[in-house]
């Protein structure tokens, strides 16, 4: 008979791992609840608590006219990468899985995907220097357009992992069915695969979403006068002091970040 004790041999069976986990957990967010606490501070001094205002810094930063201009730019710039960067994400996900082998086939999918592993802040500068400075020497200035490429651009393989998830785990027979009973490629398309594609095309579209609404770096960059989004505001509002303010405003970005990460989560969840 075996001796052999419960759970030796299994990788991941460790005792002090529950306890670097829980570590780990407390240091991502305790900074956030520190941060919603004290955004129902009264006084002005963020680190001193004199009493307990539910909504007075709330109500405060809702009514200042720069901080509503800087969300409404991010809203504005948000939706419009997500629709471009997930339209152009869906046709290359759809040539990658659907068009077979083909030449340049792994070099497309690795170009897609360079924004994941190359640092932001090469990004945000290599852009900044094209729109800014290269364009601008030929006369043509974008403006908020500069914005738009380089979010639309970064968010690009955000979507496109979600949408080639989905594909690759679709099965095709449906497609062929349609096809034999004499559907054309693009009614094939439209009633059965995007159909069947469309928990990735939203998990795709709201990480895109978040991706672009919190982008600080890029924006920084690539912002020019009047474009300013909210994050760089909230940067721009913290080199001045931490108020309660600031943090009511990165609480609100903050739950309507982790509302939307929940709608991904449940998107990209695989259905048994």
């Amino acid at each position: 008979m075996s001796t052999k004790k419960k759970g030796a041999g299994q990788v991941g069976v460790f005792r002090w791992l529950s306890s670097w986990t829980a570590a780990l957990y407390v240091f991502l967010y305790l900074p956030m609840l520190v941060l919603l606490v004290y955004s129902f501070n009264e006084g002005k001094r963020v680190l001193i608590w004199t009493g307990f205002a539910p909504t007075k810094w709330y109500v405060k930063a809702l009514n200042n006219e720069a901080i509503q201009d800087a969300a409404i730019t991010s809203l504005i710039l948000a939706v419009i990468a997500t629709v471009l960067a997930t339209s152009i994400a869906l046709a290359v996900a759809l040539v990658l899985a659907r068009a077979g082998s083909f030449r340049g086939r792994s070099v497309t999918q690795g170009l897609i995907m360079l924004p994941l592993v190359v640092p932001e802040i090469v990004t945000a500068v290599a852009t900044a220097v094209f729109l800014n400075f290269v364009l601008a020497k030929i006369g043509i200035e974008l403006g908020f357009g500069s914005l738009i490429i380089a979010h639309t651009v970064f968010c690009i393989p955000f979507a496109f992992m979600p949408i080639r998830a989905r594909l690759q785990d679709m099965n095709t027979d449906l497609e062929q069915a349609a096809c034999d009973l004499y559907a054309s490629g693009w009614e094939a398309f439209r009633l059965i695969t995007l159909p069947l594609m469309m928990p990735g095309i939203i998990a795709g579209a709201v990480l895109a979403f978040v991706i672009s609404l919190d982008d600080f770096i890029i924006s920084n960059f690539v912002a020019t006068a009047g474009s300013t989004t909210l994050p760089v505001y909230i940067y721009s509002m913290i080199r001045q002091g931490v108020s309660p303010e600031v943090n009511a405003v990165s609480t609100i970005l903050f739950a309507i970040s982790a509302v939307l990460v929940t709608i991904y989560w449940f998107a990209s969840k695989p259905k048994n």
